[in-house]
């Protein structure tokens, strides 16, 4: 833990990549674990109670955390409206995306969450001014035909829960469009404590306003998760609350150090570690296993997403060699 807090400057580049590594690792496995607990707890509590005390816990392990990082100073941000901008779309894609998950696989709600790469490389174009080349947009293409086999328009299952994964990828994407501008200025630390301070406002807003549950009893699992009243945990359940709390507030942390202490080229692919962790929670907790079509599209998807990972890293080989070759002229 000691070597998380250093600079990555300070570390081997060999080290770099193994520490990045080992940390987007275990934080995909915290998440995911996270992601199965939240679908377990679905049934009981609403979402905004499950966030609130998530929220909690995260900044207290944060504050915990941030000494080791330097002092309690690095939380001082000259960019409070990127931090408002980022907070609102992750507040946005985490409820998206778990009212999803109160009624969908939890493997199938992962894969397509999985367009927010392809979704990154078609926004960098309007908002960060990037070339993006062919190949890309058929990878993206590619991709959204993996969606497309998910949702199967045209068979008549198609549910409107099964959209909302596509919109928790598309605002998660655009929140980090806004982290890569962030993160040149902001420790990961500082990020994570002001989402975490955005979900405690949110949730706590939405619970004043129906945590009395005056909107439940739909029968639906996913408006149900949304808009039940408020329940005090106790005994077991508190435990699994307070479980969730820890493993995000480590799990949102080891992500960020893993792209600050080693380049996003290494680190990004691992990513996708969550969907066959996903696969494995899914069956062991709920005894899910998705069908042929689902394995298909989810499958176009990942391999759509690996090869954006894959011609971005040429890409800026390619341009640092350039870089190299005019400096020595």
């Amino acid at each position: 833990m000691s070597h998380i807090g250093q600079d990555s400057a300070s570390l081997p580049l060999t080290h770099q990549k193994r520490l990045g590594i080992l940390c987007i690792l275990l934080g995909v496995l915290g998440l995911t674990l996270m992601d199965a607990m939240v679908k377990w707890v679905s049934g009981t509590f609403p979402l905004h109670e499950v966030t609130f005390v998530r929220s909690i816990v995260a900044i207290a392990i944060t504050l915990a955390i941030v000494p080791f990082e330097g002092s309690y100073s690095i939380l001082r941000t000259r960019r409070p409206g990127l931090h408002f901008a980022r907070g609102l779309l992750l507040v946005i894609a985490n409820f998206c995306f778990f009212t999803a998950v109160a009624s969908m696989q939890l493997a199938e709600a992962t894969a397509i969450f999985f367009l927010a790469p392809l979704f990154i490389t078609a926004l960098s174009v309007p908002f960060l001014g990037e070339r993006v080349g062919l190949r890309r947009w058929l990878a993206v293409m590619v991709g959204l035909l993996g969606m497309v086999l998910m949702l199967r328009p045209g068979q008549g299952v198609l549910d409107w829960v099964a959209l909302l994964p596509v919109g928790a990828a598309l605002a998660y994407a655009m929140m980090q469009i806004i982290t890569r501008r962030l993160g040149a200025t902001d420790r990961a630390s500082s990020m994570a404590f002001y989402v975490q301070i955005f979900f405690v406002l949110i949730s706590a807003a939405i619970g004043l306003a129906v945590g009395d549950g005056r909107f439940a009893g739909t029968g639906h699992p996913s408006l149900e998760f949304l808009f039940r009243a408020w329940v005090m945990p106790s005994g077991w359940d508190a435990v699994l609350l307070l479980g969730i709390g820890i493993l995000i507030g480590f799990g949102a942390y080891l992500l960020s150090q893993a792209y600050r202490v080693a380049q996003p080229a290494v680190v990004a692919p691992f990513e996708y570690a969550a969907l066959p962790l996903s696969l494995f929670w899914g069956f062991m907790i709920f005894g899910h296993w998705p069908d042929a079509t689902a394995m298909a599209g989810m499958s176009l998807i990942v391999g759509g997403g690996l090869y954006v990972f894959y011609r971005e890293t040429m890409q800026g080989r390619q341009i640092a060699v350039r870089r190299l070759l005019s400096r020595n002229r």
